[in-house]
């Protein structure tokens, strides 16, 4: 984007399951841009405006964006800022046609915009018609067992080489990234020398048990 002249405007969609790390992909991609304008749009930020209030904060932060050269918007956990809930099923039109507006939109004067989207079910995206807004659709896998797995505790450096080997070798299957960083942290405080049996025990606790 930084050195084309063809391409004002990209637009991507992480998605994949629930703690597999779409956020914190989409959020380092904002940060490591270097673009002068980085925002993240979030359900969180929007939890107390009105459906009118959140189409207007959204159209703001566009708009901010096409004062810079350079920007980057991540609009995180996409079905969450249409109130998508399940039973219903129910959302929020308004947000979803703002959104789609603002996503196809070319910035004027040579302006260029990168927008990251991220999203834990992309079926409901694609019932919507939102999947087309995208120009490309990216899916970020959950951590798989062998030397995935391996090479992830391995950068952690809790365990020993030995414990290590045990702790791998317990997981088959994959295993969502946030939670195989927040069972390896909680097997951490346990006594050394123990922290493979911790380390199991919690996937157990936490309900991992279909990856043993």
């Amino acid at each position: 984007m930084k050195h084309s002249d063809r391409t004002p405007l990209v637009s991507i969609l992480f998605e994949g399951a629930v703690g597999s790390g779409k956020t914190a992909l989409a959020a380092t991609l904002a940060i490591e841009s270097d673009f002068p304008f980085a925002k993240i749009i979030s359900p969180e930020e929007l939890v107390n405006y009105s459906e009118a209030g959140k189409c207007t904060k959204i159209a703001k932060v566009f708009q901010d964006a096409y004062k810079s050269p350079l920007s980057v918007i991540v609009l995180d956990d996409i079905e969450r800022l249409l109130d998508y809930v399940p039973i219903g099923p129910r959302f929020s039109n308004a947000v979803l046609q703002t959104l789609l507006v603002l996503i196809k939109k070319v910035p004027a004067d040579k302006r260029k915009l990168l927008v990251i989207g991220t999203t834990s079910n992309a079926r409901i995206l694609e019932e919507m018609e939102f999947m087309d807004a995208f120009n490309a659709v990216i899916r970020v896998p959950s951590v798989a067992s062998g030397e995935e797995v391996k090479s992830v505790l391995k950068e952690l450096n809790v365990f020993t080489p030995t414990e290590l080997e045990i702790v791998s070798n317990s997981i088959f299957g994959e295993i969502p990234m946030k939670k195989l960083l927040m069972i390896t942290e909680m097997a951490r405080q346990g006594e050394e020398g123990a922290r493979a049996e911790r380390f199991i025990q919690c996937m157990e606790d936490y309900g991992v048990k279909k990856f043993l």
